[in-house]
Order: structure tokens, then sequence, then C-alpha cells
């Protein structure tokens, strides 16, 4: 489609790369299907091209989505490369020093285990994060630039393909491009793998972010007494019953015998009862 509208308004790649601010060879790599299309929703080149060719909103989106789909049926079934040895090495650098010996050990102990794809996720997503939220940034993308040494264009580009990327395919680019001077440091609480993050300051205002990986013991169901449910299909007893009185009488407990109807409407109305709650009584006024 974009090789037609080309050709149908007499343009080139060239002012297609300039319009959309990449460089022509990326425009010529993405046309060429040299490289994927990017995901359409981690990416604002789909917008800027459309505008410029006059498309219909949101078909040139549709049809990426449609060809990653493809691609990815004839990929399914490979199992995932690990990281390049360069981009586990800067993971490592990056690890707080009292715990760096211990996590390079982890790691080196398999090609691509379950605390490295953890931890490369994480840091992942919080520079992915940052990363979006600037994309639009002209000065951010200009700093960015300056501290690898590359041209506004050329950083577009290293965006735009690095907001598509995840933990199994990240490449050297991403990592020198934006995890390394994105990422000042990072740690790890082992034994909670709880993670933390520090980001250059210089790159993101929320320069510090945490992650804790918490179990929490999941709520026991509640067995619904015969008498609960005879107050709730009775709307003369619970027809004006709030959604945190029901609850409330829900969880309530018993052993041995078992109530009935009548007593959860009493208990209704002592629970609302404000000399059973002295908090809830309105303050007198003077005299």
């Amino acid at each position: 489609m974009i090789r037609q509208r080309l050709t149908e308004l007499g343009i080139g790649q060239k002012e297609l790369a300039a319009a959309t601010e990449v460089t022509e060879s990326y425009i010529s790599q993405l046309l060429a299907r040299k490289k994927p299309p990017p995901a359409p929703g981690r990416t604002d080149i789909y917008e800027k091209i459309g505008q410029f060719l006059n498309l219909p909103n949101g078909e040139l989106s549709r049809l990426a989505e449609a060809q990653r789909k493809e691609q990815l049926k004839k990929k399914i079934e490979a199992y995932p490369a690990p990281l390049f040895q360069a981009c586990r090495a800067l993971i490592i650098r990056k690890c707080h020093p009292g715990h760096r010996g211990e996590v390079q050990r982890i790691f080196e102990k398999e090609t691509f285990g379950e605390l490295e794809r953890l931890v490369t996720q994480k840091i992942l997503d919080v520079a992915q994060g940052v990363a979006r939220e600037e994309l639009r940034s002209e000065e951010w993308l200009r700093v960015m630039a300056q501290l690898s040494g590359r041209s506004y264009e050329q950083m577009r580009v290293s965006i735009l393909e690095f907001l598509d990327t995840d933990v199994f395919q990240v490449s050297m680019d991403g990592c020198v491009s934006f995890l390394d001077p994105m990422i000042d440091s990072w740690d790890i609480d082992l034994k909670s793998f709880g993670i933390e993050i520090s980001l250059n300051r210089r790159l993101s205002p929320g320069s510090l972010k945490r992650f804790e990986f918490v179990e929490i013991v999941p709520r026991q169901p509640v067995d619904i007494e015969p008498g609960f449910e005879q107050f709730l299909n009775d709307p003369t007893m619970s027809g004006d019953a709030t959604e945190e009185e029901i609850e409330y009488l829900k969880r309530m407990q018993f052993w041995g015998k078992r109530p009935s109807a009548l007593y959860y409407y009493r208990e209704l109305q002592s629970l609302r009862d404000p000399l059973h709650f002295p908090d809830s009584l309105q303050p007198k006024g003077p005299g």
C-alpha cells in the first residue's frame, strides 16, 4: 500500500523518511521487508505515514498487525535465542556490587535462565516505559542521540525498533543505545526477588523504580448459609442493603446452629444502629 501510494503521488522514500523523522535506510528496509513491521501499539510511525500519504485512518496499523501475525506463525515453534553475551555483560555490570558476583554465577549456570529473564525483562520494561513516554519529545531524543553519538533521525529509528523488542529479541543496538545510558544500576533481593532499578536522572524524572514479588494467600471461598440465601431472596428484608453490608453478613461464620433469614435481618439493623458504634454518632452542638 505504501509503495503504491508513493507512486501515485510521485513521492520518493527520502521524502517519506523526512516526514516520519527516520532514516531513508529504515524506510527502505521496511518496504523491502528486510525489517518486520513494528507493533502498532508501540510506535507512531503508521500515524505519521498515514497523515503524509493521506491514507485511511488506521489502515496501515491493521495491515501491519496482519503481517506480524503471519510472521509469528512461522516462528511460533522456534526456541527463543539467548541474549548476546555483551548484553548479559551489560546487565551484570549494572548490578549492585554487593550482589554482582552471586548474580553472575546464577546467570552463567544456564544459557538464559529464569532469573536472567526476569531481571532483563524488568529492566527492559522500565527503559521502554521511559522511551514510550518521551517518544514525542524532540529534546529528549536529541539528548539520547548525543549520548550515543547518533543523529536525531538515527535515534528515532533506534527507539522505534527498541519499543518493538522483547526480552528474547533485544539486540546489541538496543543495549548500547538505550539500556546502557538509561540504566544507572539495579539491585535484587534474592530471597524475595524484589528488584530496584535506578535510572539516569538526566533522562528520567522518576529515577527509581521498585518491583516487589510477594506471595498473597488467596481468600478462602465462603459457604453460603441457607438462611442468608433466604434473606437475600426476600426484598422486604434485604431490599435496601448496600454491597458492603451484604459482604459483611455473607462472611459471618457460625458453629453448630444455623441462622435464619430473620437473624440476618436483625443483624443488619444492629449494624446500622449508631448506638452500637459510638464513633458514628454526630457530635452534639454547644448546649
